[in-house]
């Protein structure tokens, strides 16, 4: 520690004895020096007078949220919750507001420094403690007595609040331990406010309550910042509650501090926190849109208020919404990295399907096209943007533009086109910095399939922070990649840490008119005896197949393992080379996926009932196929994935080489031809194919030359033809024949004679 946070966290130290003798000796919670009188305005994202247009709005265009909305008000009246990933909680007739229902604990009421809310045995799951207590729900109570003005539902919001009040004296209690959680639970506060402020159910003296609440809040979040416990979402959800205190709650005298430091904050930190390319540093995308949900909000706030934006503010959360839209292409955003679970404004949008939720609000804050044919309209935008709002379509764009795309910062690859379907493969590659980042899985180099909005393969997600399946799911066997000797990439350091994730290095991304390369490798098994690097390469034809070559180097002899997990939509079944998975909806179940290994008889490859967690605290069952091989090292090995609409899964062999790495996949009619080189420049020979490149793709039906893709090289030759050459190395060159419509694309301007020759050749 730097002298600076000793003093920080000395000071800390010294308030929390302060307050809780304040609290044995019977003191009463002062108002001296937090409430004043204040004639300064403050605009929240509606005024008093457009609450009935909101309403209109939803009943109009979002009638099923609606029955939503009020369907979950009449439970949460019974006291019956969906908590995380637990669905119909009950909390019995008087609510527990220290319990863990789920695993039935109950935290101690002690101080909230004393409060182990990390020791399961004492308190049980502190997320499910805390989650109700984010008060998210009471915003949903006001919500549904505006929609039906039933008093029922805001006199249950206010006994809760009162009984709440009640419950939880500062400093006592779990429910003061996280500066986070307080500022959730300010937030929501905030939004009942102005909710509920005609109701005729809300008491005289709720104003002036709340804003005591609150003055106490903000004084408690301020002194206890994150600043260097847990500067990540953390210290960005508790600087926009600040913010948000200290915007719209004047009457209180230290208002104007708590705006400027919650705003300040945040400028900073969304630089510091959001890496060059967009991706938060959490590798989490989930984390990643729970930071970008609390900077869209504040940026929309503090607008409405006249407070001047930086422009590199703006540019921060327009690269963090390009993320999500690059990763949401052919259906709900693969996720990767920890699922925390909760979300600002609706603690409900925990599922995949919403992790596109912000492209609503970025599309019309920033009147971004693309954004917009991403996006669409949500109940959170009618709040935010009323009548605006009804620029977005009612369905996300099913035409919208599709792209590749790489992220080389978070180490994220986007191969992604739309051919006669839509199909998007996520690489989630790593950063090529080594790191600790806490919610970041060992899943370097692993890989998620989605197709015509159907997910095909799955991330692992979190399950739990506090159980025993905490490791497991983080761990590299719950990802789709490549495990040694059955360890993970990194050793993990408590439940939030690893002892530093190694380094990724992209060695090759190259994406074509026709195709899209991928070489990547990482050394997470570099600390065992005999070290090994694991290196994947992933080759896609557009509207075609997917090719992923796994290969270990080192010296001595390892366990290999490579998983491919599978969403729980889907069933996978064996069919004699390899595997067909096929969804489990009666009107999709015409599609397939083929997975076909190599054919080697030193691997073993099987399915098997694996795990998988949709949102934090539920867990299901899911097909995962498993490939193992106890080798030699150097070894390696293939897969092809290929969506398809028949039985015919064809066959996938190497081809022995002495220059070359090759495979050869036969279907029906056509035979694909893959060379990696061994070399890196030097000409090479093999199955009757000639070139300098570093990979060459060919494909073959009947007997004619049909698609060619040369990747960093002069030239490649088939027999006596030469098939392409020029004067200096290529980036790529594709070559393609489409029902007798040759068409060539490359890297480098040939000249139109060269273009020509080639076709020609290729034609005969």
């Amino acid at each position: 520690m730097g002298w600076g946070e000793l003093r920080f966290r000395a000071a800390q130290e010294l308030r929390k004895r302060c307050d809780l003798a304040r609290y044995v000796l019977g003191l009463p919670r002062s108002r001296n020096g937090l409430i004043r009188n204040s004639a300064a305005s403050e605009n929240f994202f509606f005024q008093a007078g457009e609450l009935g247009e909101r309403v209109s709005l939803l009943r109009s265009h979002l009638s099923k949220e609606v029955d939503r909305i009020i369907g979950k008000a009449d439970k949460i009246c019974q006291h019956r919750f969906r908590v995380l990933g637990y669905d119909d909680v009950d909390f019995g007739s008087t609510i527990d507001w220290h319990l863990d229902p789920v695993n039935g604990k109950r935290s101690p009421f002690k101080p909230w420094f004393k409060v182990p809310f990390l020791d399961f045995s004492q308190v049980g799951d502190h997320k499910i403690v805390w989650e109700l207590n984010r008060h998210q729900h009471l915003v949903t109570l006001a919500k549904a007595w505006l929609l039906t003005h039933k008093q029922g539902h805001a006199k249950e919001a206010l006994e809760q609040w009162y009984a709440w009040q009640a419950a939880n004296p500062y400093p006592m209690g779990i429910n003061w331990s996280s500066s986070l959680e307080v500022a959730f639970r300010s937030l929501s506060w905030l939004w009942l406010r102005y909710l509920l402020v005609d109701c005729p159910a809300v008491p005289d003296r709720f104003g002036s309550d709340i804003l005591e609440a609150l003055a106490l809040s903000g004084r408690h979040i301020e002194r206890y910042l994150s600043t260097y416990f847990s500067p990540n979402t953390h210290l960005l959800g508790e600087a926009t509650s600040l913010f948000f205190i200290g915007t719209l709650c004047p009457e209180i005298s230290c208002a104007t501090r708590w705006q400027d430091l919650g705003w300040r904050v945040l400028l900073n930190e969304c630089r510091h926190q959001v890496l060059p390319d967009g991706i938060h540093f959490e590798q989490s995308l989930y984390y990643h849109v729970y930071a970008l949900d609390f900077l869209l909000h504040a940026r929309l706030l503090a607008a409405r208020n006249q407070l001047d934006v930086p422009s590199y503010f703006d540019s921060v959360l327009e690269r963090m919404l390009s993320v999500i839209l690059a990763l949401c292409q052919a259906g709900a955003p693969a996720g990767f990295g920890d699922d925390d679970g909760g979300r600002l404004f609706n603690p409900w949008r925990n599922r995949a399907e919403h992790l596109a939720d912000p492209l609503a609000v970025g599309a019309l804050l920033f009147a971004r096209e693309d954004f917009r044919e991403s996006a669409q309209l949500t109940e959170e935008s009618i709040w935010l943007f009323g009548a605006q709002a009804l620029q977005l379509p009612a369905e996300r764009s099913v035409e919208k533009r599709v792209a590749s795309a790489a992220f080389p910062s978070g180490g994220i690859y986007v191969m992604a086109v739309r051919s006669h379907r839509l199909e998007q493969m996520t690489i989630v590659a790593g950063p090529p910095v080594a790191s600790k980042s806490g919610h970041r899985h060992a899943d370097s180099l692993s890989i998620m399939l989605s197709i015509d909005r159907q997910n095909w393969l799955i991330g692992s997600g979190t399950c739990s922070y506090m159980s025993s399946a905490r490791n497991p799911f983080r761990g590299t066997g719950a990802h789709n990649t490549m495990r040694v000797d059955g360890l993970d990439q990194a050793i993990p350091d408590g439940p939030f840490g690893w002892k530093s994730i190694p380094p990724a290095q992209v060695e090759t991304w190259i994406t074509g008119e026709t195709f899209a390369l991928f070489t990547g490798s990482h050394t997470g098994y570099a600390r065992l005896l005999d070290p090994v690097t694991h290196r994947r390469f992933v080759f896609h034809v557009h509207g075609g197949f997917w090719l992923v070559r796994d290969r270990a180097e080192g010296q001595a002899v390892h366990d290999l393992e490579t998983f491919w997990h599978f969403s729980p939509e889907v069933t996978v079944a064996h069919a004699r080379s390899g595997f067909i998975a096929s969804p489990g909806k009666p009107e999709q179940r015409e599609r397939c996926l083929h997975l076909l290994p190599v054919d080697d008889p030193y691997w073993a490859v099987q399915v098997q009932a694996g795990k998988t967690s949709p949102t934090y605290g539920q867990i299901m069952t899911a097909p995962v196929v498993r490939s193992s091989a106890r080798r030699q090292l150097p070894a390696e090995t293939a897969m092809v994935l290929q969506p398809a609409f028949s039985s015919d899964l064809g066959r996938l062999s190497t081809i022995a080489s002495a220059d070359v790495h090759a495979y050869r996949y036969e279907e029906t009619q056509k035979t694909h031809y893959l060379f990696f080189a061994k070399g890196e420049h030097d000409p090479w020979n093999s199955c009757h194919f000639t070139s300098d490149a570093r990979f060459l793709y060919c494909c073959i039906e009947e007997e004619q030359v049909i698609h060619v893709v040369l990747c960093r090289g002069r030239f490649a030759g088939l027999g006596t033809r030469l098939l392409v050459s020029h004067d200096r190395e290529m980036e790529r060159f594709e070559w393609v024949n489409v029902n007798g419509s040759a068409q060539v694309f490359s890297s480098e301007q040939m000249p139109v004679s060269s273009l020509c020759e080639v076709a020609s050749t290729l034609c005969e």
